[in-house]
Formats: structure tokens, C-alpha cells, sequence
């Protein structure tokens, strides 16, 4: 992006000095059509976004995986949800057209300073381990 100091110093060769907008774009190494742009803003615009920024696919589920993640806390050991069984009951039951969860499902697990569960069999720490943050 260009500085309000070479913004200002094309406006002024333009419009004091009378250079022709080609010229000036010579002088300062600029295209043309950026020139003209500089002599409609007397400070660089900025950035300006298009539209809304996109939700993910995954936000009108959010509730629901909270619940499943929940449920996991009271439930044994060896019955807790992978990523995978996630994924397929909100395809499922749900309807969900998005893609895997795991990386959604990263951000709600809890740390393992806050898990309260039994110790978990080897296998199911490692998971958790690959799905923590």
C-alpha cells in the first residue's frame, strides 16, 4: 500500500504543479490508474471487505457437539466419542454436510489440566493427546 506522504505528493504535483497524471506517474514509479486512484483519496482508503465474513458449516452444531462432549464426561472410559463418531452422527442424525471435526472438536475439548475423567486407556489418551490443542 502506498503512504499518505506519496498520496500527498502526487495530489500535489497533479493539482498545484499541473503535471499531467502520466507524467507524475513517471516521476514517482506508479501506474497510472494508481495515480488516479491516489487523486480521488486524500488519505490511502484502506482496506475494505467485499461482505460478511463466512460462518463455518459447523456453527449451527456447535450445541450438539457440546452435548455429546458432556455426555463423554459422565460416561466409562472406554465409551467416549472420537472425532470420526462425531463426524458420522452429525452426518447422520443430524443432516451436517460439512467435512471432519476434528479440528473444531480441538478447541472444545478441554486442557488436561481441566479434565476430571478416570484415567483413560492408552489408546483413548492418545487420542485426546492428538486432538488437544
Amino acid at each position: 500500500m502506498k503512504g499518505v506522504e506519496l498520496y500527498g505528493r502526487v495530489r500535489h504535483a497533479v493539482h498545484i504543479e499541473g503535471l499531467s497524471r502520466r507524467e507524475v506517474a513517471r516521476r514517482f514509479g506508479t501506474d497510472p490508474r494508481t495515480v488516479a486512484k491516489m487523486l480521488l483519496f486524500s488519505v490511502p482508503p484502506g482496506y475494505r471487505r467485499g461482505g460478511a465474513p463466512k460462518r463455518p458449516k459447523l456453527d449451527p452444531f456447535t450445541a450438539i457437539i457440546d452435548q455429546i462432549l458432556e455426555a463423554d464426561r459422565t460416561g466409562h472410559s472406554k465409551q467416549l466419542h472420537t472425532s470420526k463418531r462425531i463426524f458420522e452422527r452429525l452426518r447422520d442424525e443430524y443432516g451436517y454436510g460439512g467435512g471432519a471435526t476434528a479440528n473444531s472438536l480441538r478447541r472444545r475439548l478441554p486442557s488436561s489440566a481441566e479434565t476430571t475423567w478416570p484415567s483413560p486407556s492408552p489408546r483413548t489418551a492418545r487420542l485426546f493427546r492428538a486432538l488437544r490443542v
